[in-house]
């Protein structure tokens, strides 16, 4: 295959995506919606926030990164699994669990806007020295390893949600795989949002729905609730607790940054186009951070980019960051309707797992396909050394009994996660070992991210 024909294939789903008409853009952005719906609203159910609040600055935070991207990443922000630690331990634990205090929540928010905040300053050293100094410590051979672990890491979710009703979850998977792989025309490039249709259809025919919610929930409603926003904590606030939020949950950005960075190779690996080099990191960490701050102080959970929609980006193919707009606006739509987000919160925790479960695979698919591409000598063993620490310590401290590693600060535990740890000792032993090669502006990067 020539460079330009490599580059057509790849370019072809953001040259066409307007041409595709109204009511097919509207079905892509709609699975983008529904494919970042069901990890989205599970951070609120954990935490205690409000469902409507966070859908509203899901979107408004997805429009808000685009502005300040100047349009060109399409990618959807959705809530951020990283600071649930944070909120527990702040409000006292998980939403119904013993010791939980709602209460407490505008002060765990508070420490997140604090955290978004280390993104402005992280953003800011990127655009005073360049991405190209700051990428030397982000080789293919540590963002490869991290984006692998970031879909193992959330495979256990997929496979303990479709256990709830194994059925349901493969009807889903068979509908996906069916349409992506045999489908023509419109059927090919919405599989998401039609494996979750057959598989809902069927839940609702089987009796396997509860509609509950859906008929008691209003029409109309307002998504944002005063009590749990950072602004209700002025003139009644306890001073002290406060400053321990911000010093608790701030460290937690350290670590998120590192999965952005991640993130955002995924997503240049997926689309054919290198947007760590343009728009640049210093404006996706700025989006990224500006977005967590503003959904933070309304009562939101903090936003990151969300590997669901790069996912459901590699199933279809069509990149144009109008549908991920379009995704947005219909979050933010169905975030002023109880009754239509009742709906999909009604959708079967199984059909959300099958549609999980081929997603959060085909981000750690990803990785492998990041580090193959950039021709990874692993007969060098600094690179198997650096692959080896960070897949096993992201996965293996997740998945044990620790589940995080915790030290104190004071009175204060802070605790990361296995990825961060696994992330942040792959950054460190990469900048140590000697037999650093990786040059990130030499030009061979641009050529190829473009033949891919």
């Amino acid at each position: 295959m020539s460079k330009q024909e490599g580059t057509g294939d790849n370019f072809r789903g953001i040259m066409d995506a307007t041409k595709l008409g109204k009511p097919k853009m509207l079905l892509l952005g709609a699975q983008h919606m529904f494919a970042m719906f069901g990890a989205t609203v599970l951070v609120p159910a954990l935490t205690g926030l409000d469902v409507s609040t966070t859908l509203l600055f899901a979107g408004i935070g997805t429009l808000l990164f685009h502005l300040l991207t100047k349009g060109n990443v399409p990618l959807f922000l959705g809530s951020s699994f990283a600071f649930l630690a944070g909120y527990s331990v702040i409000a006292g634990g998980f939403a119904g669990s013993e010791g939980f205090d709602a209460s407490l929540l505008p002060y765990a928010s508070l420490g997140v806007a604090f955290a978004g905040l280390v993104y402005l300053l992280v953003a800011g050293l990127f655009k005073a020295y360049g991405a190209t100094k700051v990428m030397r410590f982000f080789p293919p051979i540590v963002t490869g390893p991290i984006i692998i672990a970031i879909g193992l890491n959330l495979s256990y979710v997929a496979i303990n949600s479709s256990s709830n009703n194994w059925w349901l979850a493969l009807l889903a998977i068979v509908t996906i795989i069916g349409c992506n792989i045999w489908g023509k025309g419109m059927i090919k490039i919405i599989p998401i949002i039609l494996g979750v249709i057959v598989s809902y259809l069927a839940a609702g025919v089987t009796g396997n729905v509860d509609w509950t919610l859906v008929r008691d929930a209003a029409w109309f409603g307002v998504p944002v609730k005063w009590d749990q926003t950072v602004f209700s904590l002025f003139g009644n606030a306890d001073t002290a607790f406060m400053i321990t939020a911000i010093i608790t949950i701030m460290p937690i950005a350290l670590a998120t940054i590192v999965e952005h960075i991640g993130d955002m190779s995924a997503i240049s690996s997926t689309v054919g186009k290198n947007y760590i080099k343009d728009p640049g990191l210093h404006r996706t960490l700025l989006g990224d951070g500006i977005t967590t701050v503003t959904a933070a102080l309304f009562g939101a959970p903090a936003n990151t980019t969300y590997g669901e929609n790069i996912g459901v980006l590699n199933l279809t193919r069509v990149f144009d960051p109008k549908v991920i707009r379009i995704g947005a606006v219909f979050a933010m739509l169905f975030a002023f309707s109880p009754k239509l987000g009742a709906v999909i919160s009604c959708i079967p925790v199984a059909t959300m797992g099958g549609v999980s479960l081929i997603l959060y695979g085909m981000i750690a698919a990803v990785g492998v396909r990041n580090i193959v591409e950039h021709k990874v000598d692993f007969t060098n063993s600094r690179n198997f050394i650096i692959a080896a620490l960070i897949l096993v310590l992201s996965t293996g401290i997740h998945y044990s009994d620790i589940g995080a590693i915790a030290f104190n600060i004071g009175d204060m535990t802070i605790s990361l996660s296995g990825l961060s740890v696994g992330a942040l000792v792959g950054i460190i032993v990469n900048a140590i070992l000697p037999g650093k090669d990786y040059k990130f502006d030499d030009g061979k990067d641009e050529v190829k991210e473009e033949v891919k």
